[in-house]
């Protein structure tokens, strides 16, 4: 029941990332910075890709994913189509792999050493939905703040 739930958030979430890029007027404000705004929407999305490619596709879906979290903050000018699509393959990701994680594997310990201290697979996936949420919240907010 939890993998069901935490699919549903991860795909209603990540369709709600695709949407606020799809949303700005003007394509080259994703990368606008601006006073204490220190990371670009395009630079979030790549960051949450980053993220999520990481420990659930690489981690649980076994997909040989190598992060280069740098990239993901140091990267600009990325074509928006590129972004979305990069969207729509997370998505793919995530329904694929949290498809083939038994429910008993949550209650295990996650594999990776995240936090200060060690985790269980679903704290861990819990987190991300969280994480997911909260970065999506500055996109908005950075769309509608500086989308002019």
């Amino acid at each position: 029941m939890l993998i069901e739930t935490l699919k549903t958030l991860f795909l209603r979430d990540l369709d709600r990332l695709k949407t606020e890029l799809e949303s700005y007027q003007n394509e080259t404000a994703i990368w606008k910075i601006d006073g204490q705004i220190a990371n670009s929407a395009g630079n979030l999305c790549l960051h949450l890709v980053g993220n999520l490619n990481t420990y659930i596709g690489g981690e649980l879906g076994q997909s040989g994913y190598v992060r280069d979290r740098p990239a993901e903050f140091s990267r600009k000018d990325v074509p928006r189509a590129e972004l979305i699509q990069l969207v729509e393959n997370t998505a793919i990701m995530i329904e694929q792999t949290l498809s083939n994680v038994p429910e008993q594997q949550l209650a295990e310990e996650y594999p990776l050493l995240v936090f200060a201290e060690k985790t269980s697979t679903a704290y861990l996936l819990v987190h991300l939905t969280t994480h997911l949420a909260y970065h999506l919240g500055q996109i908005n907010y950075h769309r509608r703040l500086l989308d002019q």
